[in-house]
């Protein structure tokens, strides 16, 4: 016999478990599933510096957010794959690798997934995402290489590179992947700049800081520091940041071995003749994030593209309520935003199942603080990783109110 839960929480990072801290908190029988040996999701690989001077240590935010779902007894079930869900009638079944649960309420909270920058020499050994580099540095303890490059300018391989340097790990430079059909923007130097406005404040010098608030403000002064940047890069902790530099090709023969770079226009070409070879031992590739939303795709969620949130994004509203009843939502999979945005959106996304299980009016305050405490963390946050948050949010409340009404007549 199958036992019915209250709730399945599908990830188990800040998202997931806040709210299951936040269902447990209203005795429901909750299960949270993450197919990785240990719980924290992304936040495992994250360290970084604040503009306060303060430290975000992942590892020691997950262990808070542990210590209280297990003093909360939460159901955390780890190395399970949820490979399909479907609904029948009122009860989600949720098919993983270890048997099939029940649910009343189902949470969706798988974060997000990396893009690929194809570049020729990719597959060799040596060649990763900078994602996996921070698992594997942070989380694993293991050292990826001698000397590197990191291939992509954004706030994502930004922070990883500045951890991997914390660990001792040598970065030869940060430079553009060379224009194609699906490098897209990363490829493009103004609107790399754009980017990189936005995340300057956390760079160490003051003369950088100082400029990126005209840099912020003015799109004419971003073109200009695209025309005249420095054909040595822009210096970040020491380490030379290059977008008017474009990586080509990734050269070894049983393994990462050396790269090719070339100066670019101002649009990204590639200009002939200014090619030069870089002798690194590995290669990290950030494409960006997108919302890792097959899961919710299955269950036949309606989805928009909206750009300012990095992809297609199920349709939900602040309650982080889908248009499938007892079907939620919540973190990166709603748009790619920082992790603390997306533990105060597992909390919303919490108290919503719980009044919506126990139908508790009584429970309409903690949502409604959940919720402006996600509009408090999104306004302070340190790193954006896309702009105009506000504007792709709202667009997606939007889309949900229209879908409500046209199921209504």
């Amino acid at each position: 016999m199958i036992l019915m839960h209250d709730v399945v929480i599908i990830g188990s990072g800040p998202a997931g478990l806040s709210a299951a801290i936040a269902c447990r908190e209203n005795d429901l029988d909750v299960v949270v599933l993450d197919e990785f040996p240990k719980a924290g999701g992304r936040l495992l690989g994250q360290l970084h510096q604040e503009p306060t001077g303060e430290w975000w240590n992942g590892v020691k935010e997950t262990e808070k957010l542990l210590e209280r779902a297990n003093m909360l007894d939460t159901d955390i079930r780890l190395e399970v794959s949820v490979y399909h869900v479907e609904k029948v009638d009122d009860t989600f079944n949720i098919f993983t690798n270890k048997g099939t649960l029940e649910a009343k309420n189902i949470l969706i909270a798988t974060g997000a997934a990396e893009s690929a920058a194809p570049i020729p020499g990719w597959t060799l050994p040596g060649v990763m995402s900078i994602g996996a580099a921070q698992v594997m540095t942070n989380v694993h303890r293991v050292k990826v290489g001698e000397k590197g490059i990191v291939v992509g300018v954004n706030v994502l391989s930004a922070a990883i590179a500045r951890e991997m340097q914390l660990a001792g790990i040598d970065l030869h430079s940060m430079a553009l992947p060379a224009a194609n059909v699906i490098t897209g923007d990363g490829s493009n130097p103004i609107k790399v700049m754009d980017g990189l406005a936005r995340i300057a404040h956390l760079a160490p010098s003051k003369f950088i800081q100082f400029g990126s608030r005209f840099a912020r403000a003015s799109a004419f002064v971003r073109n200009t520091a695209v025309k005249f940047f420095p054909p040595g890069g822009v210096k970040m902790w020491g380490m030379p940041v290059h977008i008017r530099k474009a990586v080509t090709a990734i050269h070894g023969e049983e393994k990462v071995e050396s790269v090719t770079i070339c100066k670019v226009t101002t649009d990204g070409d590639p200009i002939p003749g200014t090619e030069e070879e870089v002798e690194v031992d590995f290669v990290c590739i950030a494409g960006g994030l997108y919302p890792l939303a097959e899961l919710a795709a299955v269950m036949g969620v309606p989805f928009k593209y909206i750009e300012e949130l990095g992809g297609h994004v199920p349709v939900h509203n602040e309650q982080m309520e889908t248009d499938v009843e007892g079907l939620y939502v919540a973190g990166n999979i709603t748009g790619i935003e920082s992790a603390k945005v997306a533990g105060a959106q597992g909390t919303v996304a919490g108290y919503s199942i719980a009044k919506h299980a126990l139908q508790d009016h009584s429970l309409e305050e903690n949502i409604t603080n959940a919720m402006e405490q996600v509009k408090t963390v999104r306004a302070n946050a340190s790193i954006q990783f896309h702009p105009k948050i506000d504007q792709g949010r709202a667009r997606v409340a939007q889309a949900f109110e229209v879908n409500a009404i046209n199921s209504d007549k």
